[in-house]
Parts: structure tokens; sequence; C-alpha cells
């Protein structure tokens, strides 16, 4: 579905160990390109707006292509690691900017010879997260998966069905157990849903659970709360949507997670999980292959101002991200508008309104206007 239809055991032992909690106020995190079109460095760019964290996908099928002898070494030759996540994890530790990494899309010879959106054998997941883990030694926030909740990106998810949720509560179980035995200090985010999706996020979180009843190990809820409403907490539910949760409805939805773990986990007793909110944007000028809705600069600004205010007003939020750096081109039929520059390097009202969002720009990170070229 795209994001156009906007429009309408060792689980228990797991479940006493220490959560990592975000910054006072929640991070500021976005979703970009590693490199401007000239070929230098975004990172300057990321440091000049106060980017905490930095997200990137990392496509396990395109680093394992085929099963790897010795899955959870690295350095095992089945492996082919990107080289742009490689610059971006050195680029992160250079700029003082944390990397956090999406794992998924699953390779045909661990999901059946299915599709990528098809769920893995767990295991084999967990395998891969340790490897991940190993080489990107630095990288200690991870998602599992991405918008999990949407049948387009995660299978089995039948229609208003608790299958999809169940099976991915047994994935995220595995990737939890996995990380936290690489490195106590990694933040695993799980649930990453959708706005909307087959199965709504309430019901999500609701059906989230493995065999024994319980929901799974975590430390963050991820969620990516689009919106075609103008951020507001007055503006209450989406009319004939009541288990859809976007940006309006966050309050609501860190209530609903914070009752679904504090009975069942130690660590939860006094409060509930964070909210990672990895993705949120709106598009100016025009409407795109992503978004067929779109306002004015100047109103992506006040959007964007807005949406941050709710995430940093709300202690319940470790973080919010925004998509993304830049625009395409204008004459790409289609491309995508909702960056916070022009593809030519001009900076719309959008990039002042995240440099003031929260945190302060930070001394060493002054960008032109237009990206210099080589």
């Amino acid at each position: 579905m795209k994001k156009s239809v906007l429009s309408l055991g060792a689980v228990s032992l797991l479940s006493c160990v220490l959560i990592p909690t975000a910054s006072a106020g929640g991070l500021k995190a976005i979703w970009g390109p590693v490199r401007l079109p000239s070929g230098s460095s975004a990172f300057p760019v990321y440091r000049h707006l106060g980017v905490e964290v930095f997200q990137v996908p990392l496509r396990w099928v395109d680093v394992a292509p085929r099963r790897p002898a010795d899955p959870t070494n690295p350095r095992d030759p089945a492996y082919r690691w990107p080289k742009d996540l490689d610059y971006a994890v050195r680029s992160g530790r250079r700029y003082g900017i944390k990397v956090a990494l999406r794992v998924e899309a699953s390779p045909g010879w661990s999901n059946g010879g299915r599709g990528t959106e098809w769920a893995p054998n767990d295991s084999d997941y967990a395998r891969f997260l340790t490897a991940a883990s190993r080489r990107y030694r630095s990288v200690h926030h991870w998602m599992i998966w991405g918008e999990a909740n949407r049948a387009a990106v995660f299978q089995p998810m039948p229609k208003n069905s608790p299958v999809g949720p169940r099976r991915y509560a047994t994935l995220l179980g595995h990737a939890y157990k996995a990380l936290k035995r690489s490195s106590p200090k990694n933040i695993v985010i799980g649930g990453m849903t959708f706005s909307f999706g087959a199965v709504m996020p309430r019901d999500f979180l609701r059906w989230m659970r493995l065999p024994g009843g319980r929901p799974p190990p975590l430390d963050w809820y991820g969620h990516n709360p689009f919106t075609r409403r103008f951020p507001d907490l007055r503006h209450r539910g989406i009319v004939g949507y009541p288990a859809a949760r976007d940006i309006n409805d966050i309050d609501t939805f860190a209530d609903e997670v914070a009752r679904t773990y504090r009975p069942r986990y130690r660590a939860f007793r006094k409060r509930g999980p964070k909210l990672w909110l990895s993705e949120i944007t709106v598009s100016s000028d025009r409407p795109n292959r992503d978004f067929d809705f779109y306002v004015s600069r100047s109103q992506q600004a006040r959007w964007l101002g807005a949406a941050f205010r709710i995430a940093r007003g709300n202690p319940a939020i470790a973080g919010l991200g925004w998509i993304g750096l830049l625009d395409d081109p204008v004459t790409q039929a289609r491309g995508i508008s909702y960056g916070l520059m022009t593809h030519e390097g001009k900076r719309k009202p959008a990039f002042y309104a995240y440099m003031r969002a929260g945190g302060r720009p930070r001394a060493g990170g002054r960008t032109p206007s237009r990206p210099s070229r080589r």
C-alpha cells in the first residue's frame, strides 16, 4: 500500500533489562542521502541542521543474496555490505550523529522462495542481525522491519486479522534476543507500524503477541504517524478509521502502548515503552510518486514545526524523524517533493523549521545554499 493511501522463554529473562532512554525532549532524526548530487558528503548539512540520528535501511536480501556458511560472522564471503552504509556509519562517528538501521527485506533462501516482504525464518534473521551488529559496532538503534502492518511490506498480513501481528511478534522476539546478546547498549525498536494498514495500528498492537500471550520484548515502539491533517492534538480520531493512529492521535497511541506493556514487563512498570516516530513528512509544491497530497512551501514548514512540537512536548516520545533532505529534480516525472531543500540545494522554509525544531545547530557544519561542485 503506497503512502498515498493516506487518503482514506528467553523473553521472560530479557524482560528485566534496563531500557535505554532518549535525551530530554526526544531525538531529532532524518532520512536522506549520504551524499549530495555534487558527490560531496551530506553529513555537514545534517550537522548544520542539528540532526541527532541519521536513519538508513539495511536490506538483508541485498547483503546476503545467498545463504552464508557462517551467518553470524560479518566477514563471511556471502555478505556484500553496502559501501554507502559503511560511509554513513563512519561519517556519523565523525560528525557526532547516531545511525539507526532499519533491517528488512528477506532473501528467498530464508522465506521459502517468496518475495522480500515475506517473514523469514526467525533464527536466520536473528543471525543476520548478529552479523550486522558486529560489523557496525557503533550502531545501537535497530528498527525491526518497517511499517510491518502494511501487506505490501510484511507478509503474511491478512486484512483485519491477528495472523500477521503474531507472526511479526516471533520475529521481533528473536531479533531482540540476538541484539541484546550482541550488546546491551543496543536499542531494539519493534512494532514499526504505519498510520493505517491492512491491520490498523491499534489492532496490530493488540494482536502482536507471542505464543504464550505476552507482547514481544522491545525497548521502544516504532511508528510512522503520517497524516493529511495539520499536526494538532486537538484533532481527535479519523472519521471512518477508529483504529488508525496519526501524529494527532499520538498521545492516545502512547497510552495504548503503555497499557500493553506495563503489566507484562518489569522494566515498564512505571512507564510504558517510549515511541520512536521514525518517519513523518508532507510534500510541497506538487503531488509525487509517494504522496498525492501536498501543501505550499510555507505550509510545509508550519507542518514540520507543529509535528516536532508535539513530539518534543510528550515525554513518551523518544524521537521524531523527517523524510527527507532533498527533492527530486522538477523535471523528473512524479519526483518526490518533501525534502528540506530543492534538488539543486536551495533551502526551503522547512529547512529552517527543521533547524529550529529542538536542539540547536552545531558548530562546524556551515553549508552553502547550494551544494559545492567538484
